[in-house]
Protein backbone atom coordinates (compact mmCIF):
# COMPACT_ATOMS: atom_id res chain seq x y z
CA UNK A 1 0.00 0.00 0.00
CA UNK A 2 3.06 2.44 0.85
CA UNK A 3 4.19 1.36 -3.14
CA UNK A 4 0.83 2.39 -4.59
CA UNK A 5 0.33 5.85 -2.59
CA UNK A 6 4.07 7.09 -3.97
CA UNK A 7 3.31 5.84 -7.51
CA UNK A 8 0.02 8.00 -7.08
CA UNK A 9 1.72 11.20 -5.68
CA UNK A 10 4.28 10.69 -8.55
CA UNK A 11 1.76 10.70 -11.10
CA UNK A 12 -0.46 13.80 -9.62
CA UNK A 13 3.05 15.66 -9.80
CA UNK A 14 3.06 14.95 -13.84
CA UNK A 15 -0.32 15.27 -14.05
CA UNK A 16 -0.18 19.16 -12.21
CA UNK A 17 3.13 20.18 -15.06
CA UNK A 18 2.50 22.77 -17.85
CA UNK A 19 0.56 20.48 -20.73
CA UNK A 20 -0.42 21.87 -24.19
CA UNK A 21 -3.89 22.66 -24.27
CA UNK A 22 -4.69 18.90 -26.31
CA UNK A 23 -3.54 17.22 -23.66
CA UNK A 24 -5.79 18.77 -21.50
CA UNK A 25 -8.18 15.87 -20.96
CA UNK A 26 -4.99 13.48 -20.20
CA UNK A 27 -4.69 15.81 -17.35
CA UNK A 28 -7.79 15.57 -16.15
CA UNK A 29 -8.10 11.89 -16.32
CA UNK A 30 -4.43 11.35 -14.58
CA UNK A 31 -6.08 13.48 -11.75
CA UNK A 32 -9.13 11.60 -11.34
CA UNK A 33 -6.77 8.10 -11.28
CA UNK A 34 -4.93 9.61 -8.28
CA UNK A 35 -7.77 10.16 -6.39
CA UNK A 36 -9.47 6.91 -7.20
CA UNK A 37 -5.85 5.30 -5.68
CA UNK A 38 -6.00 7.42 -2.65
CA UNK A 39 -9.63 6.51 -2.27
CA UNK A 40 -8.86 2.71 -2.47
CA UNK A 41 -6.02 3.33 0.12
CA UNK A 42 -9.09 4.68 2.77
CA UNK A 43 -11.38 2.38 2.03
CA UNK A 44 -10.12 -0.57 4.23
CA UNK A 45 -9.77 -3.51 4.35
CA UNK A 46 -11.67 -6.09 1.57
CA UNK A 47 -14.88 -7.09 2.98
CA UNK A 48 -13.46 -10.70 2.97
CA UNK A 49 -11.44 -9.81 6.07
CA UNK A 50 -13.71 -6.89 7.68
CA UNK A 51 -16.45 -9.58 9.17
CA UNK A 52 -13.36 -10.71 12.03
CA UNK A 53 -14.82 -13.60 14.25
CA UNK A 54 -12.96 -14.42 17.53
CA UNK A 55 -13.21 -17.16 20.34
CA UNK A 56 -11.36 -18.11 23.40
CA UNK A 57 -8.91 -20.23 21.97
CA UNK A 58 -7.44 -23.33 24.08
CA UNK A 59 -8.43 -22.54 27.75
CA UNK A 60 -5.82 -23.11 30.08
CA UNK A 61 -5.03 -25.78 32.47
CA UNK A 62 -6.63 -25.52 36.36
CA UNK A 63 -3.28 -25.40 37.92
CA UNK A 64 -5.16 -27.87 41.02
CA UNK A 65 -5.41 -31.07 39.75
CA UNK A 66 -7.76 -32.25 42.48
CA UNK A 67 -10.44 -34.75 41.84
CA UNK A 68 -14.21 -33.35 42.26
CA UNK A 69 -17.58 -35.22 42.71
CA UNK A 70 -19.94 -34.85 39.77
CA UNK A 71 -20.84 -31.22 39.29
CA UNK A 72 -24.28 -29.87 37.18
CA UNK A 73 -23.51 -26.55 35.11
CA UNK A 74 -25.92 -24.83 33.98
CA UNK A 75 -25.91 -23.29 31.08
CA UNK A 76 -24.24 -19.80 31.93
CA UNK A 77 -26.69 -16.91 31.81
CA UNK A 78 -26.51 -13.07 31.24
CA UNK A 79 -28.03 -9.82 30.67
CA UNK A 80 -29.14 -8.88 26.92
CA UNK A 81 -26.21 -7.52 25.38
CA UNK A 82 -24.05 -10.77 26.66
CA UNK A 83 -26.00 -12.52 25.29
CA UNK A 84 -25.85 -11.80 21.37
CA UNK A 85 -22.41 -12.46 19.60
CA UNK A 86 -21.52 -8.51 19.62
CA UNK A 87 -17.91 -7.22 20.72
CA UNK A 88 -18.71 -4.85 23.08
CA UNK A 89 -16.07 -2.21 24.49
CA UNK A 90 -16.30 0.34 27.23
CA UNK A 91 -14.59 3.91 26.58
CA UNK A 92 -13.94 4.20 30.43
CA UNK A 93 -11.11 6.93 30.10
CA UNK A 94 -13.99 9.47 28.40
CA UNK A 95 -17.12 8.18 30.36
CA UNK A 96 -17.61 4.93 32.43
CA UNK A 97 -21.40 4.64 31.73
CA UNK A 98 -20.31 4.83 27.61
CA UNK A 99 -20.18 1.37 25.62
CA UNK A 100 -20.26 0.58 22.91
CA UNK A 101 -19.51 -2.70 20.04
CA UNK A 102 -16.62 -3.31 17.39
CA UNK A 103 -18.22 -3.03 14.09
CA UNK A 104 -16.15 -5.48 12.14
CA UNK A 105 -15.28 -7.67 14.68
CA UNK A 106 -17.69 -10.01 16.62
CA UNK A 107 -17.82 -13.20 18.25
CA UNK A 108 -18.22 -16.89 17.05
CA UNK A 109 -21.17 -17.21 19.93
CA UNK A 110 -22.17 -14.92 22.56
CA UNK A 111 -19.85 -14.27 25.45
CA UNK A 112 -22.51 -16.59 27.96
CA UNK A 113 -22.37 -19.76 25.68
CA UNK A 114 -18.39 -19.48 25.01
CA UNK A 115 -18.03 -19.06 29.26
CA UNK A 116 -20.29 -21.98 29.06
CA UNK A 117 -17.86 -23.96 26.69
CA UNK A 118 -14.84 -23.09 28.61
CA UNK A 119 -16.02 -23.46 32.44
CA UNK A 120 -17.74 -26.65 31.37
CA UNK A 121 -14.04 -27.98 29.68
CA UNK A 122 -11.89 -26.73 32.11
CA UNK A 123 -14.26 -28.49 35.52
CA UNK A 124 -14.22 -31.76 33.88
CA UNK A 125 -10.60 -32.12 34.35
CA UNK A 126 -11.60 -32.30 37.98
CA UNK A 127 -14.36 -34.66 37.60
CA UNK A 128 -17.45 -35.31 35.64
CA UNK A 129 -19.58 -32.29 34.46
CA UNK A 130 -23.61 -32.85 34.23
CA UNK A 131 -26.00 -30.65 32.42
CA UNK A 132 -29.24 -29.54 34.53
CA UNK A 133 -31.32 -32.49 32.30
CA UNK A 134 -28.74 -35.57 33.68
CA UNK A 135 -31.07 -37.53 36.36
CA UNK A 136 -27.95 -37.54 38.73
CA UNK A 137 -28.45 -36.14 42.03
CA UNK A 138 -25.45 -33.82 42.66
CA UNK A 139 -24.75 -30.30 43.64
CA UNK A 140 -25.53 -27.90 40.81
CA UNK A 141 -23.92 -24.45 39.58
CA UNK A 142 -25.50 -21.75 38.28
CA UNK A 143 -23.50 -19.19 36.75
CA UNK A 144 -24.90 -15.35 35.86
CA UNK A 145 -22.03 -13.28 34.03
CA UNK A 146 -22.29 -10.05 34.72
CA UNK A 147 -19.49 -8.46 32.73
CA UNK A 148 -17.51 -9.49 29.50
CA UNK A 149 -16.26 -6.82 27.80
CA UNK A 150 -12.91 -4.59 26.79
CA UNK A 151 -12.16 -1.13 29.22
CA UNK A 152 -10.16 1.28 27.87
CA UNK A 153 -8.45 2.88 30.41
CA UNK A 154 -7.00 5.23 27.84
CA UNK A 155 -6.64 5.22 23.76
CA UNK A 156 -4.33 3.16 23.78
CA UNK A 157 -4.56 1.47 26.84
CA UNK A 158 -6.98 -1.55 27.44
CA UNK A 159 -7.77 -4.66 29.55
CA UNK A 160 -10.59 -7.24 29.43
CA UNK A 161 -13.35 -7.28 32.87
CA UNK A 162 -15.15 -10.63 33.38
CA UNK A 163 -16.99 -10.93 36.56
CA UNK A 164 -19.86 -13.30 37.26
CA UNK A 165 -22.32 -14.41 40.11
CA UNK A 166 -21.68 -18.14 41.41
CA UNK A 167 -24.38 -19.92 43.36
CA UNK A 168 -24.36 -23.13 44.38
CA UNK A 169 -27.69 -25.45 45.10
CA UNK A 170 -28.76 -28.22 46.06
CA UNK A 171 -31.86 -29.87 46.24
CA UNK A 172 -33.67 -26.46 45.36
CA UNK A 173 -31.22 -25.03 48.60
CA UNK A 174 -29.07 -22.21 48.33
CA UNK A 175 -25.49 -23.54 49.73
CA UNK A 176 -23.33 -20.62 48.63
CA UNK A 177 -23.02 -17.58 46.63
CA UNK A 178 -20.43 -15.23 45.30
CA UNK A 179 -19.51 -13.10 43.12
CA UNK A 180 -16.26 -13.26 40.99
CA UNK A 181 -14.11 -10.70 38.99
CA UNK A 182 -11.02 -11.28 37.23
CA UNK A 183 -8.85 -8.67 34.46
CA UNK A 184 -6.43 -9.08 32.34
CA UNK A 185 -4.12 -6.28 30.36
CA UNK A 186 -4.56 -5.82 26.54
CA UNK A 187 -1.53 -5.60 24.67
CA UNK A 188 -3.01 -4.14 21.57
CA UNK A 189 -5.72 -1.68 21.56
CA UNK A 190 -7.72 -3.42 19.20
CA UNK A 191 -10.59 -6.31 18.97
CA UNK A 192 -7.47 -9.32 18.62
CA UNK A 193 -5.99 -7.40 22.30
CA UNK A 194 -8.99 -7.50 23.56
CA UNK A 195 -10.07 -10.82 22.73
CA UNK A 196 -6.62 -12.56 23.99
CA UNK A 197 -6.99 -10.20 27.14
CA UNK A 198 -10.88 -11.59 27.94
CA UNK A 199 -9.50 -15.00 27.23
CA UNK A 200 -6.85 -14.47 29.67
CA UNK A 201 -9.62 -13.33 32.38
CA UNK A 202 -11.83 -15.95 31.74
CA UNK A 203 -9.44 -18.58 32.70
CA UNK A 204 -8.17 -16.25 35.73
CA UNK A 205 -11.85 -16.09 36.99
CA UNK A 206 -12.74 -20.19 36.02
CA UNK A 207 -9.42 -21.12 38.20
CA UNK A 208 -11.19 -19.01 41.17
CA UNK A 209 -14.41 -20.60 40.96
CA UNK A 210 -12.95 -23.68 40.91
CA UNK A 211 -10.65 -23.42 44.10
CA UNK A 212 -14.02 -22.02 45.46
CA UNK A 213 -16.06 -25.24 44.70
CA UNK A 214 -13.42 -27.49 46.11
CA UNK A 215 -13.60 -26.37 49.66
CA UNK A 216 -17.59 -26.75 49.46
CA UNK A 217 -18.35 -28.88 52.39
CA UNK A 218 -21.21 -30.00 50.04
CA UNK A 219 -19.28 -30.80 47.40
CA UNK A 220 -16.27 -32.04 48.84
CA UNK A 221 -18.75 -34.66 51.12
CA UNK A 222 -20.14 -36.10 47.80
Amino acid sequence: MPNTILQAMRLSKRAARPLPRARSGFTSLAVIAVVAVLAGCASGPPAAVSNIRYDLGAPAPLANTMNMPPVKVLAVSAAKNLDTDAFVYRLKYADAQRTGSYADSRWTMSPAELFTQRLRAALASRGPVLTGADPVRAPMLQVDLTDFEQVFDAPEQSHGEVSARVTLSQHGQVVSQRTFIARAPSYTADAAGGARALAAASDDLIAQMAAWLGVQPLVASQ
